[in-house]
């Protein structure tokens, strides 16, 4: 492997509780029918619109919802903190180390995953980052691993995508790349195997012993 590609929510930093809270905040005042933990967790690593049409299939105003969560996911913001998963800051530092090119593909928007990552001092290991708005096509479809590929100018078959999601595993092995779930985010070791994960890890150091 020369290239590691990774998700971010739930694979690289803890964001279930804030999103859910906010998808559950945004249902509220949009008048929508209530929807449990799992349920807001599980569109988790979906654009935003591919989030409520799962909730709601007969949503009419999307871009209605769409603008109401962004909107509280901002004055949320003020108080609360999104920290990487115990391990993530110190195995990247040693993948970028060892000589790894390391990217990210996130359904976030650009600007809200740069955020993030500079927040955690995560920014500068990373020689690509892709948001929902970089890409025409979102996961599960092959393009942000693609883009990824075309910018770095490294095969699929020297690349590893690592993800929380059965979005995440098909889209790397779409792209013609191998794959790694991780457990410990917002699915269980049975949906990533339903998926065709190559590997599935349960915390993020057990990568570094992996490769």
């Amino acid at each position: 492997m020369r290239l590691i590609i990774f998700d971010f929510d739930g694979t690289l930093c803890d964001t279930r509780d804030y999103i859910v809270k906010t998808m559950q905040q945004a249902i509220r005042e949009l008048g929508l029918p209530f929807r449990s933990d799992d349920a807001c967790a599980a569109t988790i690593g979906l654009p935003l619109k591919g989030c409520f049409q799962q909730l709601f299939p007969d949503l009419v105003d999307a871009d209605t919802a769409m603008s109401t969560y962004r909107r509280i996911f901002n004055e949320n913001r003020a108080t609360v903190r999104i920290l990487p998963f115990p391990g993530v800051p110190e195995v990247i530092g040693q993948l970028k180390d060892a000589g790894y090119l390391l990217a990210v593909a996130s359904s976030r928007s650009s600007a809200s995953l740069l955020e993030f990552l500079e927040e955690n001092g995560l920014a500068g290991h990373f020689s690509c980052v892709l948001g929902a708005d970089n890409v025409t096509q979102a996961k599960p479809h092959p393009e942000p691993v693609l883009k990824v590929l075309e910018a770095l100018d490294v095969p699929a078959a020297e690349t590893l995508v690592v993800g929380d999601m059965p979005v995440d595993i098909l889209m790397g092995s779409r792209a013609g790349a191998r794959t790694c779930g991780v457990t410990y985010g917002n699915s269980t070791r049975a949906q990533l195997q339903e998926a065709g994960a190559d590997y599935i890890i349960d915390s993020f150091s057990e990568l570094l012993s992996w490769l």
